[in-house]
């Protein structure tokens, strides 16, 4: 299951849904909104995405995580819009046999999905905003 979605995302439901009586470990993480970011305090964030290639990249993590560690059962979601602290941005769910599979795919989708979906994020502070992972970022993290 892959969603992109607007609105809120419901953990525990996408949790749900990758539960069997087959799978032995769920491994869930909760991607959220912290309140700062190099010590500049963070007021909000909004994430954009180029839906299109995003659903289609999504799915291909899952497929990837299914090849590799042979789990069936996964749920991918992001959110998309502004955020406040504490929001949930990004749940990845996975169920497997034995937990070393559900724990390592489920980091392989985590770090996967920031490298190649094409999903941004922009940080608002109260002096200005940045886009996550731009130039002027490591710019301003290098002075």
């Amino acid at each position: 299951m892959i969603e992109i979605s607007d609105g809120p995302l419901d953990p525990e439901a996408l949790t749900a849904r990758v539960r069997r009586n087959s799978n032995g470990a769920v491994v869930t993480f909760l991607g959220t909104t912290r309140d700062s970011t190099d010590g500049r305090s963070v007021l909000h964030l909004e994430y954009e995405a180029y839906r299109p290639m995003a659903d289609r990249k999504l799915a291909e993590v899952a497929d990837e995580m299914r090849k590799r560690w042979g789990v069936e059962d996964v749920a991918i979601a992001h959110r998309l819009g502004r955020l406040e602290i504490a929001d949930v941005s990004l749940v990845v769910a996975v169920a497997s046999p034995h937990r070393a599979d559900a724990f390592a795919a489920c980091q392989y989708a985590v770090d996967r999905i920031k490298q190649v979906v094409p999903i941004w994020k922009k940080e608002f502070f109260q002096d200005g905003e940045i886009w996550v992972g731009s130039e002027r970022e490591h710019h301003l993290a290098g002075s």
